[in-house]
């Protein structure tokens, strides 16, 4: 009798540690569900990730890793099949990614402005203008210090392309007024605050920046600071290993009346960083 109880005692503990295995790689699965998305350091920097990332995984269980680059190192990073989703902020270039059959379908998400900041001695000048390219021409006439990121992120891109409207090449400056060292914002504004100079950045990441020292915000509201934001799903048919499904949730809650939500709701001290806008078709 002590024998049978015996055997069907290991005979039970064998068929619990079975159904424990067969149990093991469904929780390791579900660990690991996870999806890569390349995206701007603006959305990092800004803090917008982490308000809004712990509520999509809340809902649907898939972790979001982000891989923060300027946008236009985003862009090479998606190419190269090593996201699932791509989000960033240059239209012309996320349109060329679609063109390019990365992506089939480019979703408008949300926006906000680009804004000049300086110290507040403001030695060009500009202080209250809305003319970013008049303000520009005066901070390259004055030589005061403007740095650039000159990483080819989306604000870089941006900057060039108003330097452009202002009929100037800082390409060209001389007098060493002109730094281009090759950052993200967040360094970009640290030296901008160290030598007392001038930069271009997005309002999102500014609100969120503590080390401002002298700088303050000097040119803001002319509408070629808009800025705005757009969401792809990486194509599963140029790589076979892109989490399609998952990706795919990703981008539809971006642009559902609870993701844009969610992006309306981040705030600081009452401001909003980020405004949605996934309903206007021409975004």
């Amino acid at each position: 009798m002590l024998r049978r109880s015996f055997v069907l005692g290991c005979a039970a503990a064998a068929a619990l540690a079975g159904l424990v295995q067969a149990a093991a790689p469904s929780a390791a699965l579900a660990a690991d569900r996870f999806i890569t998305v390349a995206s701007t350091t603006s959305t990092e920097d800004s803090g917008l990730f982490g308000s809004i990332l712990p509520k999509f995984t809340a809902k649907t269980g898939i972790e979001v890793r982000v891989v923060a680059k300027g946008t236009g190192q985003a862009i090479d990073l998606a190419k190269r099949g090593d996201a699932d989703v791509l989000f960033v902020h240059h239209k012309p270039s996320e349109e060329k990614f679609v063109a390019e059959g990365f992506s089939t379908l480019r979703k408008p998400v949300m926006y906000n402005d680009f804004v000049v900041v300086g110290p507040s001695s403001d030695p060009a000048g500009v202080k209250g203008s809305k003319d970013v390219a008049q303000s520009l021409s005066k901070i390259a006439e004055a030589k005061a210090p403007f740095v650039s990121r000159g990483d080819d992120s989306g604000t870089h891109k941006a900057e060039l392309a108003l330097w452009k409207t202002a009929n100037l090449d800082p390409a060209k400056a001389e007098g060493g007024w002109y730094r281009s060292i090759g950052q993200g914002m967040g360094p970009t504004l640290n030296t901008a605050a160290a030598m007392n100079g001038y930069a271009l950045t997005d309002r999102g990441t500014w609100l969120n920046f503590k080390n401002r020292g002298p700088l303050t915000v000097l040119v803001e509201g002319d509408k070629r600071l808009f800025n705005q934001y757009g969401v792809m799903l990486v194509n599963p048919a140029k790589f076979a290993h892109v989490k399609a499904a998952d990706g795919q949730a990703f981008v539809d809650w971006l642009v559902s009346a609870e993701g844009q939500k969610a992006i309306a709701d981040y705030t600081i001290n009452g401001e909003p960083l980020f405004f949605p806008n996934a309903s206007d078709p021409g975004a």
